[in-house]
């Protein structure tokens, strides 16, 4: 029976250890924090529990053009909702720990072990945990990644914060400064703000969402600017300090900003260094990330990698498919090399930024030759019903066969609205093919089917 260790417990490694075992193989995993790694215990999971909460508040105060009056207070919906934290953040641990506590369930199933503890390679073929040797024929990296800390700004858990110390917090922060503009600064800055706080989002490009869809950004920053936040675009920040019950934030051109909070969102760094990875001979590149083919292997045959270790798309989807590509491959099971055009990502903004294959830079840079047809939501029967104005549906297909190349989908939940995009570039459907496919009316799908029949009309194959 083949011996696979896994180090790392998130999606990157308990996707692959179910895989394993289905396989018959003998499958241990070493996780430091709790089954499900950081992405169930302090990222993906309760950054998106909050922001569900944040988005009903949204969805609530905005609805008074439906006819909808709130009996609570003066001034109606707006002026009576505001948000326990206290209640919100228990919800979000507590859901955390329900998710953790279903990834073990899962795992024990299958028969599969699971180490509590910090994990290294001491030798080719053996794990050691806490002083305990594990022998393994296979092994697989999964250690996941780390808010990067920025010199002069070290969170401080109570006034500076990273993303995982914001569910400790007793309140709602009055003045949240955050700094990073991408998605996980996009999308707390949004959340927060509905929530209530006063919100600066610093950002050292001219946009919010820098590397997305530039049309997805201009609707998110009107959106943003609407709601009452304060966008600064080209400003990078310097220093972070504390200043008695609030914080500074030092920009480069000496400006300064005040707040009660800071939240720093400025990228990730690899939890790669301590473990024995390049005594082993597994090859890292210069910011510390392991390298890794299309199968998820390394340099050195045995030794596999998989999620935000990697660094080739901070996904949890990512990170599963790495995970389960690796054990079909190390395990002599036909396998499909990951292909990056086919991975669909979500922001989860409010409302949400959705994209799959092909991107408007592409075309527009001349990289790739597209017909583009862009349908707003406002046109959409549903989206009127239910008051939804800010958004569109966006798609490219080869001027030649009509084949879907990509689409964005800024909607709310276009996570849910992205799957029909997702399987058609997949599977290497035409918008002829998409367009005769039946969707629901109304309904906020009818819109890809629309913008198929426009790209299937205006132009000839």
């Amino acid at each position: 029976m083949t011996r696979i260790v896994i180090i790392g417990g998130g999606p990157g490694g308990y996707e692959a250890a179910l895989v394993a075992a289905q396989l018959g193989a003998d499958v241990t995993v070493v996780e430091q924090d709790g089954p499900g790694g950081a992405c169930v215990l302090t990222d993906c999971v309760p950054s998106k529990t909050l922001i569900a909460t944040s988005t009903r508040i949204s969805v609530m105060s905005e609805s008074a053009g439906l006819g909808l009056r709130f009996n609570g207070g003066p001034d109606g919906i707006v002026g009576a909702l505001e948000a326990d934290m206290a209640t919100v953040n228990k919800r979000v641990k507590d859901l955390a720990r329900a998710q953790s506590f279903d990834v073990a369930e899962r795992l024990s199933y299958e028969d599969v072990k699971i180490v509590r503890g910090a994990a290294r390679l001491v030798e080719p073929h053996v794990v050691e945990v806490g002083g305990r040797r594990v022998d393994a024929d296979i092994v697989l990296v999964a250690t996941g990644a780390t808010p990067r800390v920025l010199p002069g700004a070290e969170p401080d858990g109570e006034r500076i914060l990273n993303w995982r110390q914001l569910y400790d917090l007793p309140e709602l922060p009055e003045e949240l400064i955050v700094v990073g503009s991408g998605v996980t600064g996009a999308e707390f800055a949004g959340a927060y703000l509905s929530l209530g706080s006063r919100v600066t989002l610093v950002s050292s490009r001219d946009r919010i969402l820098p590397t997305e869809d530039a049309d997805a950004a201009a609707v998110l920053q009107e959106v943003f600017l609407r709601r009452g936040m304060n966008v600064m675009s080209r400003s990078r920040a310097a220093a972070v300090e504390r200043s008695g019950n609030g914080v500074i934030v030092t920009l480069e051109d000496g400006t300064k900003i005040e707040g009660t909070h800071c939240l720093m969102t400025v990228g990730m760094v690899p939890n790669t260094s301590g473990i024995g990875l390049e005594e082993a001979g597994v090859r890292l590149d210069s910011r510390g990330f392991i390298e890794v083919d299309k199968v998820s292997r390394t340099s050195v045959p045995h030794i596999y990698a998989s999620g935000d270790c990697t660094g080739v798309l901070m996904l949890a989807s990512v990170a599963g498919m790495q995970g389960r590509i690796a054990m079909w491959h190390a395990l002599g099971e036909a396998v499909q090399p990951l292909k990056l055009g086919w991975v669909a990502s979500n922001i989860f903004t409010d409302p949400e930024v959705a994209s799959v294959g092909v991107t408007q830079h592409m075309v527009d840079s001349g990289d790739v030759n597209a017909r583009t047809v862009m349908l707003p939501l406002f046109t959409n029967a549903r989206a009127k019903m239910q008051g939804f104005e800010d958004g569109f549906v966006k798609v490219f297909c080869r001027p030649s066969t009509g084949i879907v190349l990509g689409g964005v989908i800024v909607a709310p939940r276009a996570s849910e609205l992205i799957l029909g995009l997702s399987m058609a570039v997949q599977q290497h459907l035409t918008v002829d093919q998409v367009a005769h496919t039946f969707a629901v009316y109304p309904s906020l799908s009818g819109s890809v089917t629309e913008a198929s029949r426009r790209l299937m009309a205006e132009h000839a194959y």
